[in-house]
């Protein structure tokens, strides 16, 4: 979130129009009895909510949830781990674009230091949380040169680093196609200093293609949504923080689920409206990426996560 777009003056939303803990249980609950088996809590940022762990213990005892993880920018994380590990948090998603400070710094749009990002993963393996996916965006011109540095950082460890793609996410990041760096790209820079394989998906759908060192120091992977678009394995909907379900992560509007709750829907027409939502979905976005980029006004990332 650029400090330049959003200052500390900047107003949020007002909490009344902020989905309550148990509305998003609700809706939590409708999309598991539909076959839904991971939630990921993401963001903005959702260590800011300082009652996160009480969101974190209603969802960890959902019937049918097999995997509730968090991604974060990890600042806060030192703090909260030992809570949200005891809450029923099974895993941890870290942004880390650099471990240079100066490109950290430029990468994040915000003067903070990557030191506490790393306390935080120490924390979160300390709490049972690890290993940890660390997330990477990579720009051309940027952080490219941080690659291997990064990757090397985590050689060695249960951690997995994964890179991605700069995208075309919301309308304010100025995104240009010269800005991207392939995954091709990523992976051979990778290689020039320690070999890689691929490996088998963990999962159908699974959004990252990963890779082994051959000396068995780990893994890194590479999630490449704009050289080979996964639309149609995508198995992802996101619940907004004021209500609205998107099922794209670059699209332009979502479904209003907040009203129809207010409004006394029950828990059956919850689920049919969401199924209803799922099972007529056309998003294709990053296929249609060359002739759709012009004109579009997507949702901005800060307001559906990643």
């Amino acid at each position: 979130m650029p400090e330049e777009i959003f200052g500390e003056r900047y107003k949020f939303l007002p909490k009344p129009q902020i989905l309550t803990f148990e509305e998003i249980e609700r809706v939590a609950r409708a999309a598991l009895s539909l076959g839904v088996r991971k939630i990921r809590i993401t963001g903005g940022e959702p260590l800011l909510r300082s009652d996160l762990p009480v969101l974190v213990g209603k969802l960890s005892r959902l019937d049918g949830l097999e995997d509730l993880s968090l991604t974060t920018n990890g600042y806060l994380l030192a703090k909260f781990a030992d809570d949200l590990k005891q809450a029923g948090l099974g895993r941890i998603t870290i942004s880390l674009d650099s471990l240079d400070e100066q490109v950290f710094k430029r990468m994040s749009g915000r003067k903070f230091d990557v030191g506490p990002v790393l306390s935080g993963i120490d924390a979160a393996t300390a709490a049972g949380l690890g290993p940890v996916k660390v997330n990477c965006v990579v720009k051309r011109g940027v952080n490219d040169a941080s690659v291997a540095n990064l990757a090397g950082h985590f050689r060695n460890t249960p951690h997995i680093v994964r890179f991605i793609e700069y995208m075309d996410v919301g309308n304010l990041n100025g995104w240009d196609m010269s800005d991207v760096v392939t995954a091709d790209a990523i992976l051979a820079s990778i290689s020039e200093h320690w070999p890689l394989e691929p490996v088998e998906p963990s999962y159908p759908g699974e959004v990252a293609c990963r890779y082994r060192y051959t000396d068995g120091a780990g893994e890194v992977g590479v999630i490449a949504s704009v050289t080979r678009p996964f639309c149609g394995g995508c198995t992802r909907a996101r619940l907004a923080p004021e209500g609205s379900l998107v099922t794209c992560l670059f699209a332009e509007k979502g479904l209003d689920v907040r009203g129809p709750i207010r409004a006394g829907l029950d828990d059956a027409g919850l689920r049919d409206l969401l199924a209803s939502v799922w099972s007529g979905r056309a998003d294709r976005y990053s296929e249609e990426r060359t002739a759709a980029t012009p004109g579009r006004n997507k949702i901005e990332m800060f307001r559906i996560g990643g």
